[in-house]
């Protein structure tokens, strides 16, 4: 049966990256998985529980509604709506000048971003990203033909992006800055006065800043992520600032796709169109079984953030040791691999393909075209090993720690220490 099309695939379509993730996915298939040696996923940033059985049980008792099975407003539910709001006054400040105007409920915090960014810049305009970015921004803004501008992060300041370095890049074409804190990839966690920093260099250049906060309630820390929402900030923040969330990891729902967008409502105007176009009204369901469930939640949103921070401990503590975490925060550690002449790439495939372990290399996080970059490439693995040391910024992959178990995380450990060995590969010196 042919499979060939009688018209033309868009130009951004064949120009946006293929997904990251079914990549990796297409090299775990190949690992034949034995007794006491199971396939260990460390790639896509999936909740490792499921959210409370209350929650189970409201949710059942919510799609059986008939409430739920009409539409809501474009924003979303007011209950939700107003519960959100009240969840960021006890994280950013019980004075945090936010509004249940400020909110709009959305399909997913990509959903977030993607009108978030064609509210703000048309095709051909620029937006700045820091590198390594989130695939899915980048594929985002290829798809709408706007530009993203990489804003390179270094291993030595901790791949955390500089302010001095982004006002380089502003051009008239320049729209918005994006950033993610903690970070996807790296895991970086960004300071509140390298925030406000940001925040600053935006409102003086007249451009959006768009911060996706969708790992903010890992923060373990007890202090606000930033203080921008505060009365009492240097410029007032619906001028300027734009806030992604996500209720997929803080309270384990990604199938559900609900996020948010926090903004001025002169904003959100131009923004219900984005929305009315694309998903009329966020799923419904999840909204009235969320809405009055948001306070007993806290306890274990606060539980989980706690675990995970003991697991990344215990990732780091575990890591053999010539293998070095760059930045680690939220649900990610950034990882150094000791190869001396083979890229990140390689190294991935290998690990999935060989010994079961799953994880995402840096040029995912950086990637621009489309192409096959190592996928289907030699399985004489000595032939990937360049003539010389590979670059700096080939060297580095994302593990994310929340998709695993305490004793996964041990044997995952375990299995790199033993790739040194199995690979053949030439390792740095300690």
């Amino acid at each position: 049966m042919s499979s060939a099309l009688g018209f033309r695939v868009s130009r951004g379509a064949l120009s946006t990256i293929a997904p990251p993730i079914p990549r990796a996915y297409e090299w775990a298939s190949k690992y034949k998985v034995v007794p006491n040696h199971p396939l260990l996923d460390m790639s896509q940033g999936v909740p490792g529980i499921p959210p409370p059985e209350f929650v189970h049980s409201a949710l059942g008792d919510a799609s059986a509604s008939p409430a739920s099975f009409g539409y809501c407003r474009w924003d979303g539910e007011p209950s939700l709506r107003s519960a959100l709001v009240g969840e960021m006054k006890r994280v950013y400040g019980m004075d945090s000048d936010v509004h249940i105007d400020d909110v709009a409920l959305t399909s997913g915090c990509n959903l977030a971003f993607v009108a978030a960014a064609m509210s703000v810049a048309d095709p051909g305009d620029e937006v700045i990203l820091p590198v390594p970015w989130y695939f899915n921004h980048q594929m985002t803004l290829n798809l709408l033909g706007m530009k993203a501008i990489a804003l390179k992060t270094r291993p030595e300041d901790n791949f955390t992006p500089s302010v001095s370095s982004c006002r380089e890049l502003i051009t008239p074409k320049t729209k918005a800055i994006v950033l993610v804190t903690p970070n996807n990839p790296t895991g970086a966690t960004y300071s509140p006065s390298l925030i406000a920093s940001f925040a600053d260099l935006a409102h003086a250049n007249n451009l959006a800043l768009i911060v996706d906060e969708t790992y903010r309630d890992f923060i373990t820390t007890g202090m606000p992520p930033h203080d921008l929402f505060s009365p009492d900030a240097t410029s007032p923040w619906r001028s300027t600032f734009i806030h992604l969330f996500s209720f997929s990891k803080s309270y384990c729902l990604p199938g559900h796709r609900l996020g948010a967008i926090v903004a001025s409502p002169v904003l959100l105007a131009s923004v219900r169109s984005v929305l009315d176009t694309l998903q009329i009204c966020p799923p419904r369901p999840i909204q009235l079984a969320l809405a009055p469930l948001l306070p007993e939640l806290r306890e274990f949103v606060r539980n989980t953030a706690q675990s995970l921070q003991a697991r990344h401990a215990l990732f780091k503590a575990r890591l053999p040791p010539r293998w070095r975490v760059g930045a680690q925060g939220g649900y990610f550690a950034f990882v150094r691999h000791p190869y001396m002449k083979v890229r990140a790439v390689d190294v991935s495939r290998r690990l999935a393909e060989e010994i079961g372990v799953v994880t995402l290399p840096s040029v995912f996080f950086s990637e621009e075209t489309r192409h096959e970059d190592g996928d289907r490439g030699s399985t004489d693995w000595k032939k990937v090993e360049l003539a010389d040391d590979v670059e700096e910024e080939h060297k580095w992959m994302r593990f994310s720690v929340a998709n695993v178990d305490d004793e996964k995380v041990q044997m995952v450990c375990e299995r790199l220490a033993e790739s040194e060995g199995l690979f053949g590969w030439s390792v740095e010196r300690f």
